[in-house]
């Protein structure tokens, strides 16, 4: 039987591919739409969402990786962050998520769990920390594709349809 095939560059390039998904998304909503009250939810705004995105993939970062050695990033306070900034900050926490995976690749295959890690209710194996990072930002991409189109401010279709080109995307990174 031949030995596995190292999937690293395809787990990286799978990351590097949902982050720019990602940020494709904040590089084409509307002005009008970030600040628009969510509806059923009046103290919330889409950029409040987007925003979200970046902090938890801090708080992850700082959980997971801080006392290995992993740069956290700053947050972004999610009621003032303009896109440009947003997309800045993603760079910077894709990175440090990156740097996450990649730990988790050099020791076997499992980020080695920290004492700040007391929810334990994700599998460190790279496999799954990979799926609920792209699972997280999927659920918020979609609550916002969804929000634009409940708001009277429906995103384009080549947008919409941009989302789930990820060969393409690929391609961006």
């Amino acid at each position: 039987m031949p030995p596995p095939p190292d999937l690293r560059n395809t787990i990286l390039n799978t990351w590097k591919t949902n982050n720019r998904v990602t940020i494709f998304l904040v590089e084409h909503l509307p002005a009008e739409l970030l600040d628009a009250a969510v509806p059923g939810a009046p103290r919330r705004t889409v950029r409040m969402l987007t925003g979200h995105i970046h902090n938890v993939r801090c708080m992850w970062i700082k959980t997971l990786g801080k006392e290995h050695g992993i740069v956290v990033p700053r947050s972004v306070d999610r009621y003032k962050v303009k896109p440009r900034d947003l997309i800045t900050a993603l760079g910077r926490s894709s990175t440090g998520i990156l740097s996450l995976l990649k730990l988790g690749l050099e020791q076997g295959g499992s980020i080695p769990a920290t004492s700040s890690y007391v929810w334990r209710n994700l599998p460190l194996d790279v496999g799954h920390v990979l799926g609920y990072f792209i699972a997280h930002e999927g659920h918020h991409r979609g609550q916002i594709v969804m929000l634009a189109r409940q708001m009277g401010c429906r995103l384009p279709v080549e947008v919409t349809g941009g989302l789930w080109q990820w060969s393409k995307r690929s391609r961006e990174v």
